[in-house]
């Protein structure tokens, strides 16, 4: 005996808002990496001695008024070590840095990937392959240990930022992004609700009103790894109003696209069936 499970009609929301969100939306990835590096690179336990060049680095040398053998670095005839301009004092290490490559490395590719992927847009699944190809190759090549003798076989790279050098920066795009997605994106959207269209070009001005009536809203293919890796289901929308003064609307980099496009469409099918009623 089969007991039939009951439809369950989601009741629609009285308004769909469509936000065009800037691109700068898919560099998340960069200020993400960004604080990661800087926390990687502050807990190496390692700094960075600014020395002026010429500088020999010694091993196992003994230094009076020190115990034992010690690694040291002696600067050039007449080339002393930088002063703190506060205490005259030699400018001791402070800075944070590892010595490895890799936490340069994969913000330098992380920033080049994001910079690729937000300027061209590749759709289909073979631009996936092809860019997940190249990070999971780079990340493989940093877990081995491999990045080092790569950049050294090639000399002329040589990719080294202290943590506070990380941080600042991924500090600088993390409040532009912030700014961007939370306000400065939201002056002007557009609003569906039963039988109506407004659209907001800026805050606190006045609203342009379409009728629903024969409207269409389509929603361009995707580029996958955009608006899914990237901007977790965002899109790109159409919408072309009906009547005397059409109009064609771009809306770009929408979250939640589908999800969004299918309440659109119901509302747009309930104003049809109830156009027709009456």
């Amino acid at each position: 005996m089969s007991v039939a499970t009951p439809v369950v009609n989601e009741e629609l929301p009285r308004e769909v808002v469509l936000i065009s969100h800037s691109p700068i939306f898919y560099w998340w990835p960069v200020w993400l990496v960004g604080f990661l590096m800087a926390g990687l690179t502050y807990l190496s336990g390692q700094q960075m001695a600014i020395v002026p060049l010429g500088t020999v680095a010694e091993q196992a040398r003994t230094v009076a008024g020190h115990e034992g053998a010690r690694d040291i670095l002696i600067a050039p005839l007449g080339l002393p070590l930088p002063l703190d301009r506060k205490t005259e004092m030699l400018m001791q290490p402070t800075n944070r840095m590892t010595a490895s490559n890799n936490p340069g490395v994969i913000f330098a590719i992380t920033l080049g990937l994001v910079i690729v992927i937000t300027n061209i847009h590749l759709r289909g699944l073979w631009s996936v392959i092809v860019v997940l190809g190249i990070a999971l190759a780079s990340v493989l090549l940093a877990t081995l240990g491999w990045w080092d003798a790569i950049l050294k076989a090639l000399g002329w790279i040589d990719i080294h930022i202290n943590a506070s050098g990380y941080f600042s920066l991924a500090l600088f795009l993390f409040v532009i992004w912030a700014g961007t997605y939370l306000i400065y994106d939201r002056r002007s959207r557009i609003i569906f609700s039963r039988g109506q269209l407004r659209i907001r070009e800026a805050v606190g001005s006045g609203e342009a009103t379409f009728d629903t009536l024969g409207m269409v809203v389509e929603k361009h293919r995707d580029d996958v790894f955009r608006h899914w890796l990237l901007g977790f289901g965002s899109g790109d929308l159409t919408v072309r109003t009906s009547g005397a003064n059409t109009r064609q609307i771009e809306v770009h980099n929408v979250m939640r696209a589908d999800r969004k496009l299918a309440l659109i469409r119901r509302m747009l099918q309930e104003r049809e069936v109830v156009g027709g009623r009456s």
